[in-house]
């Protein structure tokens, strides 16, 4: 069936008529790209009017429900955890975190974010905290240093998990020297969860059999303290495993790979390979603009013992072979219109939302130019933390790696013609549905809270 959507932006009109074709999306009177079906995204509110930005906490697990994180950036409120269940088609509020780590109760500044995914073990899903509440130091956040009266500052972020039988809410360790944990892995094999903390870039171990902690101490000079010093570094926002031996892999601003296994526990450099590669572009690593030559989001393929990887800012597809020490170039799997404008998407970091099917499928949510009247709407030149610049639209792109085939399935847009922003996480569900947690209109306030993408409607 045919739809129009009417979307209104800076004063000109935007029509896109949507079938089973290809269609052109055109902005005032010039046709600007050709691309596949257009996506409608579902909106969903969870009841958290200030839900604000999300990265990476969304999670599918056995149960077949979507389970997510909604941000807060008060002190006095938690981050709000959900699950949805699509066979109900309802969300459901499971805990504020703070309250149900015993912290709201003493008065500590929230654990108002999780930034990182959901691991299921045993019944358990294993995630982190990390705060939400800042101080802002030239157009940067930073841990607070004085908390509001009659609260105590932050404690720092946990490791935890959640007993999806139960509903039991546990912490296991804490991150030290208040900083929160931005970044995690865990090995399922053998139970040890791996996080990085923010601002400074802590390296942490936790042996989950043992109960034990370990601080490795900071993976790259300062981490994002000391803005506009040489020692400010941004820090890796993805790790994973290599299941054959158990190390872990993180890479630096710098653009070196480290690894790090708990039979030996010290951080090492991977010699003999490196990110600094020019199709990534030309960084300075000292700079807050963007992620660097760091990876923006990597995973484990086992079917050809390597690692897929996104490096965030140009895009490109790589893999990553820990014991041949090789990088190789795969493809550029931004968006069809950013690969024809030739510039970089429009989020300082790039995207974190990426993931791999079991049958090798790559899925990457991703930005798209917005154009007027022929010509691409440009944002900030420069921007000191991980935001967007400036206003795209968002496409889905799959990348199938056992067939080598990139496909771009087209832009997202809400049934009310306005699109998906900040979007920074993805889930895949049991029925060919895409997850994700984005930006929308809620009762006249913009909030950021679940959509899911139906892809069975263009099959």
């Amino acid at each position: 069936m045919k739809k129009t959507i009417l979307i209104p932006f800076l004063s000109t009109l935007l029509l896109i008529a949507c079938n089973n074709n290809s269609k052109t999306v055109s902005v005032g009177k010039t046709a600007d790209f050709i691309v596949g079906d257009t996506l409608i995204g579902r909106t969903y509110f969870s009841g958290f009017p200030d839900a604000h930005d999300t990265y990476n906490a969304i999670s599918a697990a056995s149960d077949g429900k979507i389970y997510y994180v909604l941000s807060s950036t008060r002190h006095d409120i938690g981050g709000q955890f959900y699950r949805y269940d699509p066979k109900e088609d309802k969300t459901e509020f499971i805990a504020d975190l703070s309250e149900a780590l015993g912290e709201k109760q003493q008065k500590y500044i929230a654990q108002g974010k999780s930034h990182v995914e959901f691991y299921e073990k045993d019944g358990k899903l294993y995630f982190a905290t990390h705060l939400g509440y800042y101080q802002m130091t030239d157009g940067a956040e930073h841990v607070p240093t004085v908390a509001p009266e009659g609260y105590k500052l932050y404690p720092g972020g946990h490791f935890l998990y959640y007993d999806m039988k139960s509903g039991e809410i546990k912490s296991l360790a804490l991150a030290p020297e208040g900083e929160g944990i931005i970044t995690m892995v865990m090995d399922k094999d053998r139970d040890h969860l791996y996080g990085l903390t923010w601002p400074k870039g802590l390296f942490l171990d936790y042996d989950i059999r043992k109960g034990e902690l370990k601080n490795l101490g900071p993976i790259s000079k300062a981490g994002e303290t000391q803005l506009g010093t040489e020692n400010f570094r941004v820090i890796c926002r993805s790790m994973f495993i290599d299941p054959r031996d158990g190390n872990v892999y993180y890479s630096t601003a710098d653009g070196d790979i480290f690894y790090y296994n708990p039979s030996d526990p010290t951080l090492k450099k991977l010699d003999g390979v490196d990110l600094r590669l020019n199709y990534f572009g030309q960084y300075d690593p000292k700079d807050a603009g963007s992620m660097g030559y760091n990876w923006r989001k990597i995973y484990w393929y086992e079917p050809e013992n390597k690692a897929y990887g996104v490096h965030g800012n140009s895009g490109y597809l790589f893999t990553f072979d820990p014991h041949a020490k090789k990088i190789e170039i795969v493809d550029r799997i931004t968006s069809l219109p950013s690969k024809k404008s030739g510039m970089f998407d429009q989020f300082s970091y790039g995207y974190l939302g990426f993931c791999i099917d079991k049958s090798g499928m790559i899925y990457y949510l991703t930005g798209a130019p917005i154009y007027k009247d022929g010509k691409r709407v440009a944002g900030l030149d420069k921007i000191n933390m991980g935001a967007a610049k400036g206003m795209e639209y968002l496409h889905l792109v799959t990348y199938n790696i056992p067939e080598r085939k990139y496909q771009d399935l087209g832009p997202i847009f809400y049934e009310d013609g306005s699109f998906p922003t900040y979007v920074n996480s993805i889930a895949l569900g049991n029925n060919n549905d895409v997850y994700t947690l984005a930006r929308f209109m809620n009762e006249g306030k913009e909030i950021e809270d679940l959509v899911k993408i139906r892809l069975a409607d263009i099959k």
